[in-house]
């Protein structure tokens, strides 16, 4: 075990990353916000976003202050978006019952919304040294590997088997360094494909190496092929130019972000479009169908541009609905990338979409 951290340090202290953002003034506020974008989130796309978050939020009193909307709008491309209302959700808790000081211990930031064990023991690690150990996804593949752990790592009991290890790997004397270390050599040696075992620092004790095994493990889940479910998103225009945007429902895909009402791709448009708003269609378009992959499944997704006949001024801006204007609307929304593309194209080509 010794040998297994020591040689891991040595390898960090000089081919480690040094120079992330928020390796940089390290507060627990600024590492908790990392380690929320960097779940099931590379590292490159990730340092843009967070970026211009601190910019916008540089103490966790501002982001617990801020409408979820500004907070929505920063996220908006990054995806996962119930992590950004856990965001501003813990936000407001750790103001209100920590007097805007990050709690200390594994039991109480695992009582926060979007904090697991391995985030809650990344951020104790990271910003205060504590000796936890972390198992994301750069972790389960080292130890997967060294160990030969020839069985799917969401098995439970082959997850308990890996935080037993991952436990006991721990270096004591400096936990934050051994923490960066563990998962830069997942991030830029023993990656998915292709890893780099002449220059791995555990390539004497790796059993996956002995073995010839690093290519196969970890063991994948069996995947089934995703389901396809379709949409119709209606770009409801006046002739002013602005368009019908709507609020989603707090939980569920997209929650709380903005978007286009949506229906059946089979509705009758007009009578749906009267029956919910009141409106009268004066003409509707169908645009070919895009597709936008979730985890667990596709969306196939219709647009349909419907041009309203006058007078249009039976739904008004509410909390839940909003006139967006397509140039100089200076408020702030979250939205999904899908609605971001389709507005940009609507913009940019009033004839087609």
């Amino acid at each position: 075990m010794a040998d297994f951290s020591f040689r891991l340090l040595d390898w960090y202290a000089v081919s480690g990353r040094h120079d992330l953002p928020w390796q940089q003034h390290v507060t627990p506020y600024r590492v908790w916000v990392s380690e929320i974008m960097l779940q099931q989130t590379q590292v490159s796309t990730v340092i843009p976003y967070y970026e211009r978050f601190m910019q916008r939020f540089p103490e966790i009193s501002g982001l617990a202050e801020a409408d979820l909307d500004a907070v929505l709008h920063i996220w908006s491309g990054l995806g996962y978006y119930s992590r950004a209302r856990n965001l501003h959700r813990t936000a407001g808790i750790v103001m209100r019952e920590f007097a805007g000081h990050f709690p200390d211990t594994i039991a109480q930031l695992l009582a926060l919304p979007g904090i697991g064990r391995s985030t809650a023991g990344a951020i104790l690690a990271l910003s205060m040294n504590q000796a936890q150990p972390i198992l994301d996804g750069n972790v389960k593949r080292v130890l997967c590997r060294y160990y030969a752990i020839q069985a799917w790592p969401g098995e439970p009991a082959t997850t308990q088997e890996l935080w037993r290890l991952a436990e006991q790997l721990v270096a004591r004397d400096q936990p934050a360094a051994y923490t960066q270390a563990m998962m830069d050599l997942g991030a830029m040696l023993c990656t998915r494909t292709n890893p780099d075992c002449n220059a791995c620092p555990l390539q004497s004790g790796c059993q996956a190496r002995q073995l010839g095994l690093q290519q196969v493990l970890p063991v994948r889940k069996p995947r089934p092929s995703l389901p396809v479910k379709q949409a119709a998103f209606l770009i409801i225009a006046k002739a002013t130019g602005e368009i019908l945007l709507q609020r989603r429902p707090p939980a569920g895909v997209w929650g709380g972000l903005w978007g286009f009402p949506e229906c059946s791709v089979e509705t009758d448009i007009s009578a749906w479009l009267h029956k919910e708003y009141g409106l009268l269609a004066a003409s509707i378009r169908f645009a070919p169908s895009l597709r936008h992959t979730f985890t667990h499944f596709h969306l196939d997704i219709t647009p349909v541009r419907v041009q309203l006949q006058a007078p249009q001024d039976r739904v008004r801006d509410t909390e839940d609905l909003y006139w967006y204007k397509l140039t100089g609307d200076n408020r702030l929304l979250g939205m999904a990338t899908p609605v971001r593309e389709l507005i940009s194209r609507y913009n940019q080509a009033n004839e087609e979409i």
